[in-house]
């Protein structure tokens, strides 16, 4: 009896801990919606530029994927308690910089800072809930709740984002994230295992993450001020060609280390490196159509932070529901191939509907649609996209490889929305320049974004259809969103 009190206690003590890692994942999954919804706000109070704005984003974006793998790494050093509860106290900082911020500097500064946090405490989270739950059917449950919190954050980020905004101040997007981190401390002092305290012997590839993240930062750096430097500028060609240098170096250093941060063995794997392909062009489009669609809503159509929160809602309600449960279901009826096409298909036919966008537009008409097809699209596509990932690659290596494919999530994210908010200020330059109204001008800006969008998401088709191998090898899954969870390996969870 006292046995089955003592296991009793045990499990209530597993879960109470994977809520709070739940609650740590949910605290960096709203920051990634709620600001969506605050940038035209933000762009006002400090005065930023259409292509100024995209690095509010992008500072988050690249520190965030750069360092994604390097936390994993910091985690087997120092063991990943500590790293969790290091993230998440840095991310709680930075959180608190950005909300006092009045420049800025500060704000893009204090965005970077949060990246790193967001990068560690994602690292490790998955790490503590494999070593929390180790019989497969619980960690199958257990991936499921991960899982419903991550794509239930979203909805949640673009509806508070909109209500904060509207009611206190933008401000507040990230005050709200202080008490929430300071909660989930305690709480993971209290409930999480001390687990391994690192592996001694285990090195830190520091020169791999400083080197891509620099590389990825000078070319983003480079595209986002490109309009006004000139694009054959010594500036512009000078970035770039820093960028270049710094990913040999990084490739350079993968190849002759003996514990890198990203073994290039990993890529000889097909569907992998097609995987990672399909995130870098995906993310491009995805990132694009959440900015670019907040900024028409509030700058062409006068939508306040609210309006702009609800109007995403329907997209963000179907991409988390399908994510969740239905694209599970079509991977095990159909494979990986057929979804992620449909998916992809989907997703673009919303992407070009935002390319007839209008000055006087209709929110049933002209956004309504769009955002259907796109929440369709998401929510089918990036669970097949990181079982392709997964399903050729060794089990020891399967947690590797979803890193992989969430680092190249982050990094075209990045890099897609730096091209496309450069290109659609060009366009709207130029539009003016030739004697078009201010709001005409705007939304000429951003149906070409929208056109370069739809693009991406078609390449991402194509390379599907051609590229991605027919596996059977695919990890099993289980109804309800949980991700692969075979025995011996490692299950990863696809944030809506």
């Amino acid at each position: 009896m006292e046995a089955g009190t003592g296991r009793s206690a045990a499990d209530r003590e597993r879960w109470i801990a994977l809520l709070v890692l739940c609650l740590g994942t949910l605290m960096i999954v709203l920051d990634t919606t709620i600001v969506n919804v605050a940038l035209p706000t933000i762009k006002r109070s400090l005065g930023f530029n259409q292509s100024s704005l995209a690095w509010v984003v992008n500072g988050y974006l690249l520190t965030f994927g750069g360092f994604l793998l390097l936390g994993g790494r910091l985690g087997d050093m120092f063991g990943p308690r500590r790293l969790f509860l290091g993230g998440i106290a840095l991310f709680t900082l930075a959180s608190l910089a950005c909300g006092l911020s009045s420049s800025q500097t500060m704000l893009v500064a204090a965005r970077v800072i949060q990246g790193l946090g967001g990068a560690t405490v994602n690292a490790v989270s998955l790490a503590l809930t494999m070593a929390l739950f180790t019989e497969q059917g619980e960690r199958a449950k257990a991936m499921g709740i991960f899982g419903f919190v991550a794509s239930g954050g979203g909805t949640i980020g673009v509806i508070l984002g909109g209500i904060l905004t509207d009611v206190l101040s933008w401000h507040w997007i990230f005050l709200v994230n202080v008490p929430i981190g300071m909660i989930v401390a305690v709480l993971a002092l209290r409930v999480l295992p001390e687990g391994n305290r690192g592996m001694a012997d285990t090195k830190l590839d520091l020169g791999g993450a400083v080197s891509v993240t620099a590389a990825l930062m000078l070319a983003v750096y480079a595209i986002v001020n490109g309009n006004s430097a000139g694009w054959t500028s010594a500036q512009t060609l000078g970035l770039l060609g820093g960028a270049v240098v710094l990913l040999g170096a990084f490739l350079t250093i993968e190849s002759r280390n003996s514990a890198p941060l990203m073994p290039l063995g990993l890529f000889r794997h097909r569907n992998l490196s097609t995987a990672n392909s399909l995130g870098v062009l995906w993310a491009g489009a995805l990132f694009a159509w959440f900015f670019l669609s907040a900024l028409y809503l509030q700058g062409v159509l006068h939508y306040s932070s609210l309006q702009v929160g609800l109007a995403f809602l329907p997209a963000t309600l179907i991409m988390g529901g399908l994510s969740l449960g239905v694209s599970a279901m079509l991977v095990m009826r159909f494979g990986l191939k057929r979804p992620l096409a449909v998916g992809l298909l989907l997703a673009a036919a919303g992407l070009a509907l935002f390319t007839r966008l209008p000055v006087h537009g209709n929110f049933a008409a002209d956004v309504l649609p769009s955002m259907i097809l796109l929440g369709l699209g998401g929510g089918i596509v990036f669970n097949p996209m990181l079982l392709a990932a997964m399903g050729d690659v060794p089990p020891e290596d399967s947690g590797l490889a979803s890193g992989l494919v969430n680092t190249s999530f982050m990094m075209g994210g990045a890099l897609g929305l730096a091209v496309l908010a450069s290109l659609a200020a060009s366009r709207t330059t130029s539009l003016l320049h030739t004697g078009d109204g201010h709001l005409a001008a705007l939304v000429g800006g951003y149906h070409l974004a929208f056109w370069i969008g739809t693009g991406f998401a078609l390449i991402a088709f194509f390379v599907t259809v051609f590229g991605l191998r027919a596996s059977s090898n695919v990890p099993a899954m289980v109804p309800g969103g949980a991700a692969p969870a075979a025995p011996g390996e490692t299950a990863a969870v696809a944030e809506g």
